[in-house]
C-alpha cells in the first residue's frame, strides 16, 4: 500500500517544490517507486505531458527526479493567471474555461473529487506519495473550500510536515505563528517541520530548531544550507527571474519582462552559459544595446503587447534592428512580432485586433482550441537537431511562413523576415538541445557553447539536491511520518 506526506509551506517560494524534487531523487535511488503530487498549482511556467495535457513546469521537475513520465494526474488543478484578478483554469490538463479570484472561491470545492482521483490514480502506481501544498498553510481566509492545502490533507487523510525559509528572515515566528493561527484539528496534522536554505555556520540555529519545536511540540527534520547548485533548476514563480545578469558574457541578450510571462524556463540553458550576459529587463528600464531581443511567450499576448508599447520597448526593439540586431519571438513573442493579432472569439479579453510589431510578415487570430504537444525536429537552415513543445492559442499565416524557423514531424514552424534578423517560433525548449542552441547563437558570433544538451546539467543539479538533502534531513524519520493511502476511489 501506497504511503503519502505532504510538505506545505509558511509562504509561497519557501523552496517546496525543489525539496519535494530532491526528496523524489533520494528516495527514488533507494528503490522506491515515488510520485509527485500538488493538488492546486498557480503558475504560467507550464510542462506538455505525453498524453497532451499540461501541468505545473515543478511536477515534470519533481517527475523527472523520479526518473518517470509527466502525468496530468500530478497536478489536476492549474491556474495559469491572465491578469491581476483571473486566471485560465486547467483541470485534468485541459482548459476548463477562465476565472476571477472571487469566483474561484466558490468552485473550488466541486474539484476535490477529481483531486482526489488523480491522487488515489498516482497512489495505486507507487510507494511513496510526496504532496506539495500551495502558497501558505496559514492563510485562514482561505481554509474554507480549500483544496490546496489542509483542506486537501483532511479529505485525503495525510499528515505534513511544513518548511520556513530562514534565508527570507522570521523564520522562528513564522513556523510558530502558523500553528497558533489554524484551526487546532488542522495543526494536529503537521508532525514536523524543515528549515530552508541556511546560510553561514548552520550551528548558530541550533538554538532556534529548538525553540520551535519547544513551542509547536513538532519534530525537527532538517535545516537545510543553501545550494547553489538548485539555480539550475527551472523556477516555477516569474517573481524568482532576477532582474539584469551576469555581464561577463561575450554576448548579450536582453529579455523584457513582461506581467504575464509564460514558460520562461526557455531562458534557463542560456543564463548557464559563461559565453552569455542574460539580462531580465524589469520595467522602467530601456531594452540595452545589445546582440539579441528574446520576445518569451506570454499567457496574455494583446495585453503585453500593450505594456510593451507603454514602456517604449517597441520603439527600442525596432532601433535594435536598425542597427543589426536579432531579434526571437517565442510563442506569444512570436505572435508579437507579426503585423496583426486578432481575437474574434474574446480568447484573452474584449473581441477584437490590434496592430502588433511589424517586424515579421505574418498574422495570428487567436482561437479557443490549444494546441498541447512535444515535437521534435531540426533548426533551418542549419539542420541541427531540436526538442521542445508547443503550449499556444492561435494560427499564424503570412508570406515570412515560406522562411520557416524549424521542421517539426508534424511541418514547417515559425517565420524568419526576408533579412535574417527577426526570428519567430511556437516551440517552447529550443535552446534545451545543445545542437540547436550552439547552431543559432552561432549565428550571433559566438562558438564557446557548451555542446551539453541542458537536461544534463537539471540532472546532476537533481542528484547534488538529493546528497545534499540525505546530508541534512532525517528521511528515515520523513518515511516513518507517511501515512497509508486508504479508501480512496473513483478512477479517473
Amino acid at each position: 500500500m501506497a504511503r503519502a506526506l505532504m510538505f506545505q509551506g509558511t509562504g509561497s517560494s519557501v523552496g517546496k517544490s525543489v525539496l519535494v524534487a530532491g526528496l523524489a531523487r533520494a528516495l527514488s535511488r533507494r528503490g522506491l517507486r515515488v510520485r509527485p503530487f500538488k493538488p492546486q498549482n498557480m503558475s504560467n511556467n507550464a510542462a506538455v505531458t505525453a498524453d497532451g495535457g499540461e501541468i505545473g513546469r515543478a511536477q515534470a521537475l519533481q517527475a523527472l527526479a523520479c526518473g518517470i513520465a509527466p502525468s496530468v494526474h500530478m497536478n489536476p488543478v492549474l491556474l495559469k493567471p491572465q491578469s491581476a484578478t483571473g486566471a485560465q483554469l486547467v483541470v485534468g490538463g485541459r482548459a476548463r474555461g477562465t476565472a476571477r479570484a472571487r469566483d474561484y472561491q466558490a468552485m473550488k470545492p466541486a474539484l476535490m473529487p477529481e483531486i482526489l482521483a488523480s491522487f488515489g490514480a498516482l497512489a495505486r502506481e507507487a510507494d511513496v506519495v510526496l504532496v506539495e501544498g500551495a502558497g501558505s498553510a496559514s492563510e485562514v481566509n482561505l481554509r474554507a473550500g480549500d483544496i490546496a492545502n489542509m483542506g486537501f490533507a483532511q479529505a485525503a487523510d495525510v499528515d505534513v510536515v511544513l518548511i520556513g525559509d530562514i534565508d527570507r528572515g522570521g523564520v522562528i515566528a513564522s513556523l510558530v505563528g502558523t500553528q497558533a493561527v489554524l484551526d487546532p484539528a488542522d495543526a494536529d496534522r503537521i508532525k514536523g517541520f524543515i528549515v530552508n536554505r541556511m546560510r553561514g555556520d548552520p550551528s548558530l540555529f541550533a538554538t532556534g530548531m529548538s525553540a520551535i519545536a519547544a513551542h509547536t511540540g513538532w519534530r525537527p527534520l532538517g535545516l537545510v544550507p543553501y545550494l547553489t547548485r538548485v539555480e539550475a533548476l527551472p523556477a516555477e514563480d516569474a517573481a524568482d527571474l532576477a532582474a539584469g545578469g551576469d555581464a561577463s558574457g561575450a554576448l548579450r541578450i536582453a529579455v523584457p519582462h513582461l506581467p504575464m510571462i509564460a514558460n520562461f524556463d526557455d531562458l534557463d540553458p542560456l543564463r548557464a552559459e559563461a559565453a552569455l550576459s542574460v539580462g531580465i529587463v524589469p520595467r522602467g528600464r530601456p531594452l540595452p544595446v545589445c546582440d539579441l531581443i528574446i520576445l518569451p511567450g506570454s499567457k496574455a499576448t494583446i495585453s503585453d503587447l500593450s505594456v510593451l508599447r507603454q514602456e517604449g520597448w517597441d520603439t527600442d526593439i525596432r532601433a535594435h534592428v536598425r542597427r543589426g540586431g536579432r531579434v526571437l519571438g517565442i510563442c506569444g513573442g512570436y505572435q508579437m512580432l507579426g503585423r496583426t493579432i486578432a481575437d474574434p472569439e474574446g480568447v484573452e479579453g474584449p473581441q477584437g485586433e490590434v496592430e502588433a510589431l511589424g517586424l515579421l510578415d505574418v498574422r495570428t487570430v487567436l482561437t479557443r482550441r490549444k494546441r498541447l504537444s512535444e515535437v521534435a525536429g531540426v533548426l533551418l537552415p542549419e539542420g541541427a537537431s531540436l526538442s521542445g513543445y508547443e503550449i499556444h492559442v492561435g494560427r499564424t499565416d503570412g508570406p515570412d511562413r515560406t522562411r520557416p524557423f524549424a521542421r517539426t514531424g508534424s511541418g514547417p514552424d515559425g517565420a524568419v523576415s526576408a533579412d535574417g534578423r527577426v526570428w519567430g517560433t511556437y516551440l517552447h525548449g529550443i535552446f534545451r538541445t545543445g545542437a540547436a542552441r550552439a547552431a543559432l547563437l552561432a549565428r550571433l558570433g559566438t562558438a564557446r557553447i557548451s555542446p551539453r544538451d541542458h537536461g544534463h546539467l537539471v540532472d546532476d543539479a537533481l542528484n547534488a539536491l538529493a546528497d545534499h538533502l540525505e546530508a541534512h534531513v532525517d528521511i528515515e524519520a520523513l518515511l516513518a511520518l507517511a501515512r497509508p493511502v486508504a479508501g480512496l476511489s473513483g478512477a479517473p
